[in-house]
């Protein structure tokens, strides 16, 4: 196999299945890492003596590092070298995942989980860089990115099962430490397959003040919102956060404005495809991303399932993502991607909408799984097409941030969306002996206004206009030189 042309002109990979094999397993990674907690929880918190608030921080902990971490992620992975970021975010990675599965206390493994947030953070923009560097635009890097997502979608529903077979059989450590030698394997790996980096370009800066502001306030906003549902949205401790974040933005957008080498070009908001790619994986994670958490629920409160068991029920669904990624790897040979994700989030929003319709009569899985194969659908189509999307008419030298503000959007998307789709199905909760069926009826409030977010992305989808960006790229080119 002859190794990909680069559309920037950087190093091929001398083994490209190689290299893409390490790409997508850090992506597998990243998944696996969000996902395998989950069933852990109860039994940290039983050993370690956590109490309810530190054991969620054990989740939010990774998701905020994660969130406001992305766009320094995705300047270092631009100024010093993708492969080069690619192997600290993986080194990273190990070294938390090692300390993490030893810790003796709840704040060392809540650090931990912060620190593999950070290497994600690292990690996600490197890894998409490359592919949009090293894979020519067209069906190479469909494909590349179609094996991505695969890798993605794997993660996701490996980490409920694999968890909950790995706490069940050698104790909640052993879902840290598995993650390791994958890790470290990838950071040695890397040297080897990835291409190499090309030189730094002279007189290029991080941008301190910059990186401090939008990282300080990018980690608030993302802390406040996952919080809110916790401190009340009204309690004055919200209110301060997001005041402060909402500051410390505003201070990063001054900053950038007068920076003679900026974390971010304001001109690549030019682009009308990084715009809706950013709106995209909003609202991609307010619709889809949302399901994981709400059907993990039915499954456990209402059929009563083990956390093995509701694991083993996002296997099917996963297998139907895989095939949807497949669908949109041959549609995009054929139609525009604003064609495939206008009809990859309007399946969304129809097998959402089946399920909300599904579930008061859903006393079996078998009542649901329709709406979910739908929905397992539209989700492989949208995900691919979505970060084609993103990259889109961006410089090569720019792809590494315009991938962090995807991703960031990304982050924000799913903790705004989660906390609001959870107040709704927690607004109509009366009294006890009414709890059980006031749950049910938030639970299909929620997946209703999920499916609402996949009609907005349907929105969101046919506003692209292919081009208004070749003008624009030109643009943000000229500005780039």
């Amino acid at each position: 196999m002859t190794s990909p042309l680069s559309p920037a002109g950087a190093p091929a990979p001398a083994f490209p299945r190689l290299a893409l094999a390490l790409l997508a397993t850090a992506q597998l990674i990243i998944a696996l890492d969000s996902t395998i907690i989950f069933v852990a929880l109860h039994e940290m918190g039983a050993q370690l003596r956590i109490n309810a608030q530190q054991l969620q921080w054990i989740v939010s902990g990774y998701t905020v590092a994660f969130g406001g971490c992305l766009l320094l992620g995705g300047r270092a992975a631009d100024l010093l070298g993708r492969r080069r970021v690619y192997r600290l975010g993986m080194a990273l990675f190990a070294l938390a995942s090692l300390v993490g599965g030893f810790s003796t206390s709840a704040w060392l493994l809540i650090a931990a989980r912060a620190v593999q947030g950070i290497g994600a953070a690292l990690l996600f923009p490197a890894t998409l860089a490359l592919i949009s560097t090293i894979y020519a635009e067209g069906a190479p890097r469909n494909r590349a990115l179609a094996i991505w997502s695969m890798a993605s979608a794997g993660g996701l529903a490996l980490g409920t099962l694999l968890g909950g077979v790995l706490t069940q059989s050698f104790g909640w450590a052993s879902v840290l430490l598995v993650i390791v030698p994958f890790a470290g394997g990838c950071a040695l790996l890397g040297g080897w397959w990835l291409p190499r980096d090309r030189a730094p370009l002279a007189g290029r800066s991080f941008d301190l003040a910059g990186c401090v502001t939008v990282t300080f306030g990018g980690s608030l906003l993302v802390t406040t919102l996952v919080q809110g549902p916790v401190w009340g949205w009204s309690a004055p401790l919200t209110l301060i956060c997001l005041l402060v974040s909402a500051v410390m933005l505003a201070a990063f957008v001054q900053i950038e404005r007068r920076s003679r080498d900026p974390l971010m070009q304001f001109s690549l908001l030019r682009l009308r495809s990084l715009r809706a790619a950013m709106l995209l994986t909003m609202l991609f994670m307010s619709s889809y991303g949302v399901q994981y958490y709400f059907l993990a629920l039915y499954y456990q409160d209402g059929y009563g399932w083990g956390a093995l068991q509701a694991g083993l029920a996002f296997l099917p669904p996963t297998l139907v993502c895989t095939f949807g990624i497949r669908i949109a790897e041959r549609m995009l040979a054929q139609r525009s991607p604003r064609q495939v994700l206008t009809v990859g989030m309007l399946a969304g929003a129809i097998g959402i909408a089946a399920v909300a319709v599904a579930l008061p009569y859903g006393a079996t899985y078998w009542a649901l799984l329709p709406g979910i194969v739908v929905l397992s659908l539209g989700q492989g189509i949208t995900w691919t097409a979505m970060w084609i999307v993103a990259g889109q008419g961006v410089p090569a030298a720019q792809q590494g941030v315009a991938s962090g503000m995807a991703a960031t959007a990304q982050q924000i998307g799913g903790a705004l969306g989660l906390a609001l789709l959870v107040m709704l199905a927690n607004a109509g909760r009366g009294s006890a002996a009414a709890s059980s069926e006031a749950a049910l009826q938030g639970m299909i409030h929620a997946q209703y206004g999920a499916a609402l977010f996949a009609l907005l992305g349907v929105g969101v989808a046919l506003w692209l206009r292919p081009q208004e960006d070749a003008a624009a790229a030109a643009t943000v080119s000229a500005n780039e030189g």
